[in-house]
């Protein structure tokens, strides 16, 4: 991967900022932004490589997210298994009728993942 990618908006040259002029005298341009690759860390698939800003991710998504999505089919629901762990503890409970806490017993749950 180079160091520096192009916004991959087809768009992003269209969009009227300072930071996308480009040229001298009266031979400027609008021009596509350069990202630096990686600018928020190693983690390669960062959505971040690809796009200058929020504007230019959502105008792609918005023009290419049907061809996206059909690329990826999705036929069922996925699932990861879990178990609950249910926990009887003591709270205090303010009761603004007689301006008393109350100790009342409430049950709390944790989601468990099998591979924990």
């Amino acid at each position: 991967m180079s160091e520096y990618n192009w916004c991959h908006n087809p768009d992003c040259h269209t969009i009227e900022t300072q930071s996308r002029i480009r040229g001298t005298g009266d031979n400027k341009v609008l021009r596509t932004i350069k990202i630096k690759a990686n600018r928020y860390g190693d983690y390669q698939a960062n959505i971040w490589n690809y796009f200058c800003n929020q504007r230019c991710l959502i105008m792609f998504l918005n023009k290419f997210g049907q061809e996206i999505a059909n690329t990826y089919s999705v036929k069922q629901p996925s699932e990861t298994p879990i178990k609950i762990k249910k926990e009887i503890r003591n709270g205090s409970i303010y009761n603004h009728r007689t301006n008393e806490y109350t100790i009342q017993p409430y049950t709390t749950k944790q989601i468990v993942r099998n591979n924990e």
